[in-house]
């Protein structure tokens, strides 16, 4: 495998818009799991050579793998929590949540930019409480979902104000709906792209 796109890669979740503030006040015993309604559109997404693009048929055949990978994965996660509702508790959501956040705050305690605001942001936006949430919500509503990559883009398909950040980049978006046409949007861009100005 290509490290270089893998390592260049990021992923996170553009809807809902406050979903590091809802996780963590679940961790915090604020609020409940499922803490996503089942009417709300649900979307995460992978960015694949976020710093320096996918350059070449090389790196973009690793980033179409990466993504085949985090589909099936995802797909596998889903089809467990379906069949083994205990894993759908609050309790052992947080639990799980909360061994990640200690693991997290090990990672990072040793930064020099280290405080507790710091490492409150890097857990309620890491991968994998993200990639889990993603994925139990889905479950738990019994809900459809896709996954659709994109790109690597060209200089016309982005906005004039993103091309820094998505020219010639990889983007897998995933979404709780059956399909695109499902989306009570025009476009399943539109939504990441308002995203990414705000946080990315």
């Amino acid at each position: 495998m290509h490290m270089t796109v893998l390592l260049d890669s990021y992923m996170g979740m553009f809807l809902p818009r406050d979903i590091a503030v809802r996780i963590t006040n679940f961790m915090a015993g604020d609020i409940v799991f499922p803490f996503i309604d089942k009417n709300e559109i649900t979307a995460t997404f992978y960015l694949f050579g976020k710093d320096k693009g996918v350059i070449g048929h090389r790196e973009a055949q690793t980033a179409i793998e990466l993504a085949r990978e985090t589909i099936q994965k995802s797909s596998r996660y889903i089809t467990i929590l379906r069949n083994m509702h205990n894993k759908l508790s609050p309790d052992f959501i947080r639990q799980d949540y909360t061994k990640r956040a200690l693991q997290i705050s090990i990672e990072v305690q040793n930064e020099p930019s280290f405080d507790l605001s710091h490492l409150n942001r890097r857990i309620s936006r890491d991968p994998t409480i993200l990639s889990a949430c993603f994925t139990q919500h889905i479950a738990y509503y019994n809900q459809d979902y896709f996954f659709e990559l994109l790109g690597p883009f060209n200089e016309s398909e982005v906005p004039k104000d993103l091309l820094n950040k998505l020219q010639a980049r990889m983007l897998l978006l995933g979404y709780n709906t059956e399909d695109a046409q499902s989306l009570p949007f025009q476009n399943r861009f539109f939504p990441f792209l308002d995203w990414i100005r705000m946080y990315g």
